[in-house]
């Protein structure tokens, strides 16, 4: 299932998308002194597969089961219980700036990956502009650099991002086959069952509390940032080069920063600002188009009349 998207529509959803996942962080952060992580990790992306179930249903013949039970293992393994299970755990051995910034070397894998086994073009500026990106996103986390840097916690962050670019790219070269909404919500649903059964077995639920804080921020982040956030995530993959979607994620650790600021009382930094004007020029880089061939092949004709 694949379908054309208008710019305008391109421009709203990636809005959205950056928004809700770079307020997520900050969220997070708040919640986490309420719940254990991997239990928070399972209960979030298992209500978030509840919420997209029932509009999965109305398309019950495109889930498939037997076909692509195995496909669905897969993205629920890269995308929710390497990427969420390894970051919620790995965020607890290294600074979170750090951390961020490992995790987001993804679009550079992203666009790596996207030409080996996409094909897509990775010309000098995407080259430049994901280097430009990434780039910015280290600048924004220096002040994040302080006290000792535990190599497990490099790995678990590095394995993160890992996982993430290779389900996206899975997610991108089988989207002949696989319908969005089913792929997203078995993930969910799998890996945040996965999750759950894992958290059991090595946390404690009484630990939860269940307050008003915390049942809000699970709520907005299980429909918004969960549900709402992947659903979006891979209809642009399906509609656009994947390198070029890739990108604007550097957007997310930005405004992540922005939000923790607000919410957490972060302090701004000078740092902040010039990670932004890179990561502004790394978007501008990837989404330059050069003009197309029959246009420049065009010029020298028309001299000849």
């Amino acid at each position: 299932m694949s379908s054309a998207i208008s710019p305008k529509k391109t421009l709203t959803m990636v809005l959205f998308l950056v928004l809700v996942w770079g307020i997520n962080w900050p969220l997070t952060k708040m919640a986490l002194p309420h719940t254990p992580p991997v239990l928070f990790s399972g209960i979030r992306t298992l209500i978030g597969g509840m919420i997209l179930l029932p509009i999965a249903l109305r398309r019950s013949g495109a889930l498939r089961w037997k076909q692509n039970a195995g496909a669905y293992l897969l993205v629920a393994l890269l995308n929710v219980i390497g990427y969420y299970g390894l970051q919620t755990v790995g965020i607890g051995y290294l600074p979170a700036g750090l951390f961020s910034t490992l995790v987001f070397l993804q679009p550079i894998l992203l666009g790596i990956f996207s030409r080996i086994w996409l094909g897509e073009e990775l010309n000098r500026l995407k080259v430049a502009g994901l280097i430009l990106g990434f780039a910015g996103v280290a600048v924004i986390s220096l002040g994040g650099l302080e006290g000792h840097l535990s190599p497990f916690g490099i790995g678990l962050a590095l394995l993160s991002a890992l996982c993430w670019a290779l389900g996206t790219i899975y997610m991108k070269k089988q989207g002949a086959r696989l319908d969005s909404v089913w792929t997203v919500t078995m993930q969910l649903l799998i890996g945040g069952a996965a999750l759950l059964l894992l958290g059991s077995g090595t946390e404690h639920w009484r630990d939860i509390e269940w307050n008003t804080e915390f049942i809000l921020i699970l709520l907005f982040i299980s429909i918004f940032v969960i549900a709402g956030g992947w659903m979006i995530y891979f209809l642009l993959i399906e509609a656009g080069e994947v390198s070029t979607v890739g990108a604007y994620t550097f957007l997310i650790p930005v405004l992540s920063n922005l939000f923790s600021i607000v919410l957490l009382g972060e302090s701004a930094t000078i740092t902040l600002l010039i990670g932004l004007l890179m990561i502004a020029g790394s978007i501008m880089f990837v989404n330059r188009r050069k003009p197309p061939a029959s246009k420049l092949a065009a010029l020298p004709n028309r001299s000849k009349h």
